[in-house]
């Protein structure tokens, strides 16, 4: 099967680089996970960073220690001792919608494409890298032209893969940003998987997907569990008949009744909370004792039920947390499991149709 795949931030890396250069192996085999492919990528995609503090030559990170100014050569020596499988190349992506103008933009492209050309150098001439890929970063902001020059220029380099960099948060418009998306993908080939930063709910998943997009991160379960919520959205578009005729029967009453209860719901909860969650803080759930979700086998729906983590959310019992951890992630990567059989079977577009109909009017109920 596909082997795991590890995700880790550089500022967390870099603040023991001397540690890693000098254990010499790796930073897989150093945390204990030496069979999993490991990415690194520039910044940690849930964090924001300070807006301001890149230049010509160096792109600041910023770790529990405070900020770190980091050179193309610092970089790669970083990336040497921590020898990921494939990495994300230093790029200059400060560029927020709407604080950033055509002259921000442009300099976004030039600086990152600077960066590239000085980190393949560098990886030519480094043993420990030849067997790591190295992403490039489309920068450019929300400007047309410096995107597609980025996406033009950084496809002519040796790369791996590309990074759609700087579509994290909500500052960008959304018909602004999948218009950026399908322009840049275009410009890219076809044999070099892409990769998104910051897009990780299931509708702008398949938006993106359709719009080219291969690779996705995995932050959005953990910032469900963050907020004490758990994923119960469905992503079975063929169900049987029996269901299929009781989902239409019950149509008209969950439009009616179903936005109504989840909106009461999200306003009373985190005002991050998406209509694909139920929130298990919420006092209603301290007599429920069905499990999280109805038909899911994680670990924490076999054994819990709604009732046993709404106590421990409202106590701060830190196994409250690993439970929903455990939960939110099988059901997400269950989704694109199904989103691998969607598009064998050529069925995206069913499977697209039941995830908008719940973005619209929130998860219907607690079953798969």
């Amino acid at each position: 099967g596909v082997p795991g795949v590890a995700h880790v931030a550089l500022p967390a890396l870099a603040e023991i680089h001397d540690v890693l250069e000098e254990y010499k192996e790796g930073a897989a085999k150093f945390m204990g996970i030496p069979d999993a492919v490991l990415y690194c990528s520039l910044h940690d995609p849930v964090t924001p960073c300070p807006s301001g503090y890149n230049t010509n030559k160096t792109v600041s990170l910023w770790g529990s220690s405070g900020r770190m100014e980091m050179t193309a050569s610092k970089f790669m020596d970083i990336q040497r001792a921590i020898q990921p499988d494939w990495f994300q190349c230093i790029a200059d992506g400060d560029t927020i919608s709407g604080e950033a103008g055509r002259k921000r933009a442009k300099k976004s492209v030039d600086r990152s494409l600077s960066f590239l050309d000085l980190c393949l150098q560098l990886q030519e001439k480094s043993p420990e890298l030849q067997g790591s890929v190295m992403f490039g970063a489309i920068e450019g902001g929300d400007i047309l032209e410096e995107r597609l020059r980025s996406a033009r220029e950084t496809a002519k380099r040796p790369v791996g893969g590309f990074l759609l960099d700087g579509f994290q948060g909500s500052a960008m418009a959304k018909e602004t940003k999948l218009k950026l998306i399908a322009s840049v993908t275009a410009e890219l080939p076809e044999d070099k998987p892409r990769m998104i930063h910051g897009v990780g709910k299931p509708d702008e998943v398949l938006e993106c997907i359709e719009r080219g997009v291969d690779i996705f991160e995995s932050f959005f379960p953990f910032q469900v569990t963050e907020r004490g919520c758990a994923l119960v959205f469905s992503y079975s578009y063929h169900p049987n008949p029996e269901a299929t005729v009781l989902t239409q029967n019950g149509t008209q009453d969950l439009e009616k009744n179903g936005a109504q209860e989840h909106q009461e719901e999200a306003s009373s909860a985190d005002p991050e909370m998406t209509p694909f969650e139920i929130c298990l803080k919420d006092k209603k759930y301290h007599d429920d004792f069905g499990p999280v979700l109805e038909g899911c086998s994680c670990y924490c729906c076999q054994r819990h039920t709604r009732a046993y983590v709404h106590h421990l959310l409202v106590t701060n019992e830190l196994l409250a947390g690993v439970l929903l951890m455990m939960h939110n992630f099988q059901h997400y990567f269950g989704f694109f499991s199904v989103i691998q059989d969607a598009l064998r079977d050529s069925k995206l577009d069913q499977l697209k149709e039941l995830v908008f109909r719940q973005a619209l009017r929130g998860p219907a109920d607690g079953t798969l």
